[in-house]
This record gives C-alpha cells, structure tokens and sequence, in this order.
C-alpha cells in the first residue's frame, strides 16, 4: 500500500460513516496564537469542541498538515520527523467513545482497510491519576469487547491524557492503539476544557479527536519497512539522495534521513507563503533549510538539490494544490537560501576540518561556538563530525561561550555587544544566538555608516541587541534628518548585498589600534585582541575595522534586509538607533 492508498481508504472509510471531509489548513494557525506551526488536526477545529456550532456538520474527516519542531534534533532515528500528515476523524457533539472505538478498530483490523493482525496490537487507556478526573472505565469496558485485542494497559496522564494544544483549550483522556510497540492511532475524548492556570471544565458536549500519522500507519502496513524512510512517502526522495551521492555507505543514512525529511517539511513551509527570515516561522524554515543543505553538501549530493525540490512538489502537488501552484516561488526561495549558505560552509567546514586536526580526544568548547556563531555550523553537526574521529566536545566550556555573549552590560558605553534578551548562564538556544551574530555584524556596518555620513565625531555609546532589534547609542549633538537616516541605511544595505568577507585577526592591541581598528572601552585591554575587518576584496578597500570580541559572521550577505525603526535621544549629547533585520 502507497501513501496515496492509505490517505484515500481513510478518508472514504469515514466519509461513507456520514463524515465530511474538510482540507488542511495551513501550517500557520488560524485561530490559535499559542503556537507557531499547526501541530495537530484538531487545532482548526478547536472553537467547534466549546459550543460553536460547525459549518461542517457533527461528524468531521480530515488529512492534516503537521509539523513539530521539538523533534526537529531527533530526526534521522527511526521514528521522528518534523513535517507529517495526520489522518483524523472528529465528531462534535454526535458519536462518542462506543461508536469511536468501534469503528477505527473495524478500520485498522478490516483486510478491505488496514488489514493489520490483532495479535500485533495492544492498546492504552487512562487510569485517572490526574487530581480532579476519574478512570476511563467505559473505554476499558470497550477495548474488551472489540474481537482479537487481548493486551490493555491502563497507563497515567503523562501517557493517556491529551490535550490542550497551546496554552488552553479542549482535552480529555485517550486510548491509544499501538503496533509492533509504535502508537499509531490516539483517540481522544474531549470531556472537560483545559484553562490557562491547568484548572479543568467540564465541556457541554463531549467530542472526538481522533489523529494518527500517515507516515506512521504506513510504516505498520509495509511489511518490508523498518521506518518511515523505507515506505514510499520517502523512498523516491531518498533514491534522489543517493543518486547524487555514489558510492556512500550505511554511515550515511542519518545524513540522508535528515536532508529528505527536512526538504519535504521545507516545502511545505514554502508553499504556506512562509519565507526563510530571522523571525518565528520562518527562522524554523531558515534552520530547516540549512540543516537539509548542510547534511546534502556533507554526502556530496548538493547538485540534485533542485531535483529532491521538484519532486516533493510532483509527489504532493496532487492532494495539495498549494504545492503546484506555489512551484516557482518554493524552488526560486529555497535555492536562494541554498547559495546564499554554501557560500558561509565551504569556509566553515574548512575551519572545522582544522579544528579537528588540531584537537586532542575533547575539542575546545569555545572554539566549536565560534564555529556555530561565525559559519552558522549546528552544534550537532559538529558534534557528529568530531565523533567519526572518536573526539567529543567540551560543552560546558561550548555553554559558557555562548552565556559570555549573552551578558547584558549595566555600564553602557562600558558595553559593546550588548544584552541579547537571554539570561546569563541560562540555558542557550542556537538559533537565538545566530541572529543575534547576524544583528552584530550590521552594528559594525551601522557605525561605519554613521562616520561616513556624519563625520569623525561619532562615538559607539554603547549597544544591546536581541533577537527581534539592534539598539545602538552614539555621541551626536543633534537628531538626524530623514535624509542622513536613508543615507544611512541605503550604505548599509548596499554593503549587505555586496556580500563582504568578515575576518577575524588576532593582534597585540598596540598594532591594531596603530592600523586604524576603532576602540571604544574604557575597559583595559589584554595584550592580544580580536579585530574584526569588512572589506571589498575587489579593491581592497576597508569599510569597517574594529577591535571586538565577536563573534560575527563570515559574509555580509547573511545579514538580511537592514531597516532602521526610529533614532531619538537618549541623554545629553548622545543618539539612538533602533534597527532590525529583516
């Protein structure tokens, strides 16, 4: 049986039991701000759950997109993925546990549906251990009179008690049906509504929610699959994989798991009008990407980039006419992101290489931040690589490099790099951590840019930067017209575009401030510094020189679109800038 078999029996199964059949909606939630990404089916049906009448009817069938990005670092074993299609089937008000029970068991078990042998399955149902709820006797009771199902467990809320999806909303307790020891199929009965404290209502009318990915069942009814990338949802995009990639052994296999899983959800994205950026939905299709290239360019399968595109599109374009009609816009977005990064990993796999060489048994932990923070190398990555030469990380001393730049400084002009909206010594988070080397790099650019236009007396003050503005302090006696502010960020976005090289020069600091690098402390310097130097390789010339901590990252072009937001005092004598990235 084929993906496209599978979704079809399920949808005419529940459509000939009076369902209706209403699309996916986007990967963007419509009616639910407490997620970024739609993460279950039932989300677009949430409001129909607590007494809002459904345009539908009672009895609802649906084949969702899904996507969840906490499994995002697991991807490549055998049972994770990020983007997924849940099949599902919802009664709002009507049908409840008997009939819900009664019927998927008839259409997992049926030779005309799923045809699976009973004695592979055993099921799970809630046992009431959560304060304010009972047992799911009646579930129990059903689960014992469905033919051939001889082992039912009674499992606690962590396992048997779903819901909400986001902050609040409806839920209730579950069976769940598992094959071969993989849960497939999660029935749950929304029974009471979940408030934002963890308190519970009871609902006024019970409803059902059912969800279990395709992907999954389909993994249960291929006989020869021992994961999901053995079934024909994946296979044709593997067979691609390795077709550009001759010769690769069972090494490989995480690499390509990950770059086919991450292509097909990168798609999905792109189809939903989500655009690779430094911000919320489309920094997880940004990280996405990024990850896919890096893993293809790893098994020397680049080239067949644009072909693994095309087909996603071809494979799903049918059921989701999205795909086709969005096909040139997903192929020209997804190879601009793949250039605009080869460009930063050719020079950071380099630099990793040399690292490696150079390390003993554990590599410096400070030295594989720099390497995420300057090329944009996931830690996992790099990790990966360092365990084919038997070597492991420091990540003690990798965490500690990453809280020393997110130190916000109390002292202002005392300050160059600034708060990053993250607390000191707390637990990190990469992504947050590569824009925010991206928003420091266009600081340097910005303030080369206001001694161009503004002349010498310009002084940094003083800089804070988060994931969502650059915040930068400077000495100048006056606001700035409308005129200076474009000026401004015409030059730097014009020295974006042209894609600079940032490089990195340790120096005694008494010949780095002789050649001109721009110091700002008031702090003493040690005898050897960092200066980071933006240049026109072309000509030679020098645009920006700074004595600097970093850390940045390798070309401009990462930087993105610069905006400046607002410029205001703020004391006596001294500028504010407020900008993004975009």
């Amino acid at each position: 049986m084929d993906y496209q078999e599978l979704r079809q029996k399920f949808i005419t199964f529940w459509e000939s039991r009076g369902h209706t059949l209403v699309p996916s909606s986007s990967l963007i939630p419509q009616h639910d701000a407490s997620v970024l990404l739609t993460t279950a089916g039932m989300q677009q049906f949430k409001p129909y759950f607590t007494g809002t009448p459904s345009p539908y009817g009672p009895r609802v069938v649906s084949v969702q997109k899904c996507f969840r990005t906490a499994d995002i670092d697991e991807v490549g074993d055998a049972t994770h993925l990020t983007f997924f299609e849940m099949l599902g089937h919802f009664s709002f008000g009507d049908y409840f546990k008997k009939e819900a029970l009664t019927l998927s068991w008839e259409f997992i078990t049926d030779p005309k549906y799923l045809g699976l042998d009973p004695r592979r399955i055993y099921a799970t149902y809630y046992n009431g251990d959560k304060p304010g709820t009972v047992a799911d006797h009646t579930s129990k009771q059903i689960l014992e009179s469905l033919p051939g199902l001889t082992k039912i467990i009674a499992r606690g809320a962590a396992d048997n008690f779903w819901g909400p999806t986001g902050s609040e909303g409806p839920c209730g307790p579950n069976v769940e049906f598992y094959v071969d020891d993989v849960e497939i199929w999660n029935e749950v009965f929304n029974e009471f509504y979940c408030q934002v404290d963890g308190s519970l209502t009871p609902l006024p009318t019970p409803g059902v929610d059912m969800g279990g990915g395709l992907e999954r069942i389909l993994t249960a009814v291929t006989p020869e699959a021992n994961s999901f990338y053995d079934t024909a949802a994946f296979m044709s995009i593997i067979e691609i994989i390795k077709r550009h990639a001759p010769g690769i052994g069972t090494a490989a296999e995480r690499s390509i798991r990950i770059a086919a899983d991450h292509l097909r959800g990168s798609v999905f994205l792109l189809s939903d009008h989500i655009q690779p950026s430094n911000k919320e939905q489309g920094y997880i299709l940004r990280r996405l990407l990024r990850r896919a290239i890096l893993h293809l360019d790893k098994l020397a399968a680049i080239a067949g980039f644009d072909e693994i595109v095309t087909a996603i599109i071809n494979q799903y374009g049918e059921f989701y006419p999205e795909l086709n009609s969005s096909r040139e816009m997903i192929l020209q977005l997804a190879n601009l992101e793949r250039d605009k990064f080869l460009k930063t990993i050719a020079d950071g796999q380099k630099e990793l290489a040399k690292v490696l060489e150079q390390a003993g048994p554990v590599v410096d932990g400070e030295q594989a931040f720099n390497l995420f923070a300057s090329y944009g190398l996931p830690l996992d990555f790099i990790k990966e690589e360092a365990g084919r030469l038997k070597k492991s990380i420091d990540l003690p001393a990798y965490d500690r490099a990453f809280a020393q730049h997110q130190e916000v400084s109390r002292a202002g002009a005392e300050s160059k790099f600034g708060g990053h909206g993250l607390s000191s010594g707390a637990s990190v988070d990469e992504a947050d951590q590569h824009i925010i080397t991206r928003m420091h790099t266009a600081t340097h650019l910005l303030h080369a840019a206001l001694i161009k236009f503004l002349g010498p007396e310009v002084k940094q003050g003083g800089s804070d930067l988060t994931t969502e503005r650059i915040r930068f302090d400077f000495t100048f006696p006056r606001g700035l017209t409308d005129a200076e502010k474009q000026q401004v960020e015409d030059w730097v976005n014009a020295r974006i575009k042209e894609d600079l090289p940032v490089k990195r020069e340790e120096k005694p600091v008494t010949e780095a401030k002789a050649s001109g690098a721009l110091a700002f402390f008031k702090e003493k310097y040690p005898d050897i510094v960092s200066v980071y130097t933006i240049y026109n390789e072309g000509t030679g010339q020098v645009v920006s020189k700074e004595l600097c901590g970093g850390p940045h990252i390798t070309h401009t072009g990462e930087i993105g679109q610069f905006r400046i937001v607002k410029e205001q005092s703020s004391s006596a004598g001294v500028r504010r800038i407020r900008a993004t990235i975009e």
